[in-house]
């Protein structure tokens, strides 16, 4: 098994990052690193496509994406294009179900565009651009505009749905024929300052859980796999009552078996775990 790292590389980032590193998964989990293509500037959030012979990066801060080849026998990893994707400070990426789109999120321009994915693996011109509707939230310096931050395919694949951090909203569009459209009902609300920022779906697909970055929680919602409604179910602090200084929540996963959520702090350095009912 393999496992790859983007980073930061940039001065301005203040990041020690050097590009992309490709690392051996050991029995036990350990991660043995065994090249690190340098070159790329801020190569941060990937995807893997299902053969697992091209890589995906957006470029933090920049304006563009990358597709990268992977060596089936020995893993190494080799640009193969940088296309622009029309966007300022791309920060997440996802593969539609079928691998012929890439749909990317911008941190900066508050928009969503798709690229075609060929069948070679490489990436055409941007065929649509979104941009997300809404007031900014109350942080003066956090929420100034619109600042989506992820947008992953519900488990169907038949929806994308968009955390933004800057409008305290959730959107969600159905992804149809390689086109982004508003779903039903086209997004939830958070609450003030909150800054809804990563997203994770349990394996059922009936559930979405939200980390909040501004305000430290995580929020529990039911998902309508039919109509792509989000009904908000619970709201958990991520901070402990004796934690007085300042942080941030950040990432957000749910173990396999979709027993346990995971959820990070930056500031406080934690790792917070919480068990899912399996029931509710």
């Amino acid at each position: 098994m393999l496992a790859f790292i983007g980073s930061r590389t940039t001065r301005e980032r203040k990041a020690r990052g050097e590009g992309i590193t490709v690392c051996r998964v050991g029995a036990e989990g350990l991660l043995s690193p065994m090249q690190v293509l340098g070159g790329l500037e801020n190569p941060s959030y990937l995807a893997l496509n299902r053969r697992g012979d091209r890589l995906y990066t957006v470029h933090g801060d920049g304006a563009a994406c990358s597709v990268l080849a992977v060596d089936a026998i020995t893993g190494a990893v080799q640009l193969l294009q940088t296309q622009p994707c029309g966007i300022r400070n791309p920060v997440h990426l996802a593969l539609d179900p079928q691998e012929r789109h890439l749909v990317v999120s911008s941190h900066l321009t508050g928009e969503l565009v798709v690229l075609p994915v060929h069948e070679d693996g490489l990436l055409g011109a941007v065929e649509q651009r979104v941009a997300l509707p809404g007031e900014p939230g109350p942080h003066r310096v956090e929420q100034p505009f619109s600042k989506p931050h992820f947008n992953p395919f519900d488990p169907s694949g038949r929806f994308v749905v968009v955390p933004d951090k800057g409008l305290d909203r959730i959107f969600v569009f159905r992804f149809e024929g390689g086109r982004l459209s508003p779903a039903e009902v086209t997004f939830v609300q958070t609450r003030e300052g909150a800054g809804p920022r990563n997203v994770a779906f349990d394996p059922t697909g009936r559930h979405l859980y939200a980390v909040n970055e501004l305000d430290s929680t995580v929020t529990a919602y039911r998902f309508d796999a039919t109509s792509g409604a989000l009904t908000p179910q619970q709201w958990l602090p991520l901070l402990a009552d004796t934690y007085t200084g300042n942080s941030r929540a950040a990432g957000i996963a749910i173990s396999g078996d979709g027993r346990h959520l995971y959820a990070s702090n930056r500031g406080c350095d934690t790792i917070e775990v919480f068990a899912i009912d399996a029931d509710s």
